[in-house]
């Protein structure tokens, strides 16, 4: 799984436009848009809609995780309602070799 930040916030089960990404070499401190100072505690149990939330309202930034599929990276919109547990677990269920 990897979290990728935008440059402009979504609708929970949106999609970003690929073009909004933010420039990846940037610390968190640099793309906050609140300088509020804290940490966030991300837990398996979270959904990925409330993780989203938690950078939106405590830095300001617009996020969206995403999970591995095989080869390519599936932002997770219409499985917000997920925790990040059951993402990981799908994720490790369909990098799986095929018999």
């Amino acid at each position: 799984m990897k979290i990728e930040f935008f440059s402009k916030p979504h609708n929970k089960g949106e999609a970003s436009a690929k073009e909004l990404i933010r420039n990846n070499s940037k610390t968190l401190g640099e793309c906050r848009k609140k300088k509020s100072e804290g940490a966030l505690k991300i837990y398996a149990k979270q959904k990925v809609s409330e993780l989203e939330q938690l950078f939106q309202d405590h830095f300001g930034l617009s996020v969206q995780v995403f999970r591995k599929s095989g080869r390519v990276w599936l932002e997770t919109t219409s499985t917000d309602d997920w925790t990040l547990m059951k993402q990981n677990d799908e994720a490790i269920e369909l990098s799986k070799p095929v018999d």
